[in-house]
């Protein structure tokens, strides 16, 4: 058994759009019993998880435990975010049972496993288990993202291939770094997408790992709670393609923030984002914006050209009714007047 004294810690990790904030918000709302406490790590430093979390906070889960590392990467900013960051966090009262971390989609895990080896927190800590989340239509399709070179199952699934995209291999990672793997939007993919799915899952993963299809963030707590596994202990059966003396860096990938005005209608803002996945390669797009009319915030959601939006709550009185969208893509395809022309408002700033 882990020791009572160490207070867990899930990582929660998974390519872009595979649906960690919402299943973080469905556990905020079915947290087991257990007092949560929230890192969110954001790529650009805009934040809109953190926002859409906090606006979802219960007593269990009050908005001072949800705190925001906005400065990149996790496992790049170990010493100057994420220490300080889960110190914080433990000095609360009362204390968190149990921290969940949300990872960047970019974010490798086996970095972030090896801080809890720092001495001022590895007697106090332990990792409870890392999640990953993964897209069965994307995975099933060979691309885990849309609108990066489309390889299908095969040749995904053909070890004498070596040409990987810098996609992949992240994918590959995080998955290599799992304890459960929660394969997500099976609707969309249907049977024979989750079939395939799980088979390339199989054939990556470096032991056999169990895979739960979750629709809509929906899963028991038990499943990813309270696994001790232990996971900083156990690092060796956890490999990487980073594993050596190179540092992770995130040069392949851009993101910039974008304020958008008040729209019309959401099939306009929609278009204009299924433009940008389909004629200039942007990867993913989320955040919010106000609709004429509509009382409620309009919360967006866009993996490539496939785009999911819905309203997420009212606008509180004195709140300036301004969308804001985090737009990512690998670095040669953020081009910024080309994504404020087809939005047709200006990008107020830049993510590092």
């Amino acid at each position: 058994m882990t020791d009572l004294a160490k207070l867990p810690v899930t990582v929660i990790t998974g390519f872009l759009g595979s649906g960690k904030t919402t299943l973080i918000r469905n556990l905020m709302q079915n947290p087991g019993g257990k007092r949560l406490a929230i890192v969110v790590n954001e790529f650009g430093d805009v934040g809109v998880d953190g926002d859409i979390l906090k606006s979802c906070a219960i007593p269990d889960c009050p908005a001072e435990n949800i705190m925001e590392l906005a400065n990149g990467c996790i496992c790049c900013t170990v010493a100057d975010d994420f220490i300080p960051t889960i110190e914080a966090l433990m000095a609360l009262e009362p204390r968190p049972d149990h921290i969940l971390i949300e990872t960047s989609g970019l974010a490798l895990p086996k970095p972030l496993l090896k801080a809890f080896d720092w001495p001022d927190i590895r007697s106090k800590i332990t990792v409870d288990g890392v999640i990953a989340l993964a897209d069965a239509e994307a995975v099933a399709a060979g691309r885990f993202a849309s609108n990066v070179a489309a390889v299908d199952a095969q040749r995904a699934a053909d070890e004498s291939i070596d040409h990987e995209t810098p996609l992949s291999e992240v994918f590959e990672d995080q998955i290599s770094c799992a304890d459960i793997i929660l394969l997500t939007k099976p609707d969309l993919a249907g049977p024979e997408g989750v079939a395939k799915a799980k088979a390339f899952i199989a054939t990556h993963a470096p032991r056999p790992l169990p895979v739960v299809e979750v629709a809509e963030g929906m899963v028991d707590p038990r499943i990813i709670l309270g696994l001790e596994a232990a996971a900083e202990d156990d690092m060796n059966a956890r490999p990487s393609h980073h594993d050596g003396p190179h540092d992770h860096d995130h040069e392949d990938f851009e993101s910039i923030v974008v304020d958008i005005p008040e729209v019309a209608d959401p099939e306009d803002l929609v278009r204009a984002v299924q433009v940008l996945a389909n004629e200039h390669n942007i990867l993913r797009i989320k955040g919010y914006a106000a609709v004429a009319g509509k009382p409620m915030r309009l919360l967006v959601q866009a993996v490539g050209a496939r785009v999911r939006h819905q309203y997420d709550r009212p606008w509180v009185a004195g709140e300036a009714r301004q969308g804001r969208l985090v737009v990512i893509a690998e670095h040669d395809d953020i081009k910024s007047d080309t994504i404020k022309s087809v939005l047709g408002v200006r990008a107020v700033e830049a993510a590092e």
